[in-house]
């Protein structure tokens, strides 16, 4: 029993320091439609990143939008979005490619991702190429 306790109490110390970080740098924030046109419309200096494919995002999209397809973000920089702390607002059709494309780029190094889900619950207006 006097060995079991030491044991015990080092498996709970160890056990309490994997897995618990929780920082903004580590993950990225998932907003509804309404909360991201309350950003768009009170934040500046961000990026909307459409991360559908180029036919898809030449079809139609949100205004002021980029697109870098979500097969294209991998583990390399990407040229079009160089500033690692910038507010990036992604989005895709229907937020699968969104959120997967939001994981990639927090494993990249990006820091202030937030995934807002896709356009088809977009309400606001849409541009074509």
């Amino acid at each position: 029993m006097k060995k079991l306790i030491p044991m015990l109490l080092s498996a709970l110390m160890f056990t309490g320091c994997v897995g618990t970080s929780n920082s903004q740098t580590d993950t990225y924030r998932q907003i509804t439609m309404d909360e991201a046109v309350n950003m768009m419309e009170q934040e500046s200096g961000y990026i909307i990143l459409d991360v559908r494919r180029p036919d898809e995002f030449a079809a139609g999209h949100i205004p002021n939008a980029i697109n870098v397809a979500n097969e294209f973000i991998g583990t390399s920089d990407i040229p079009e979005l160089p500033d690692k702390n910038q507010l990036i607002m992604v989005y895709c059709r229907s937020g699968r490619r969104s959120k997967e494309a939001s994981e990639k780029l927090v494993k990249l190094g990006y820091t202030n991702i937030v995934e807002f889900g896709g356009i088809l619950d977009w309400k606001g207006e849409i541009v074509t190429d």
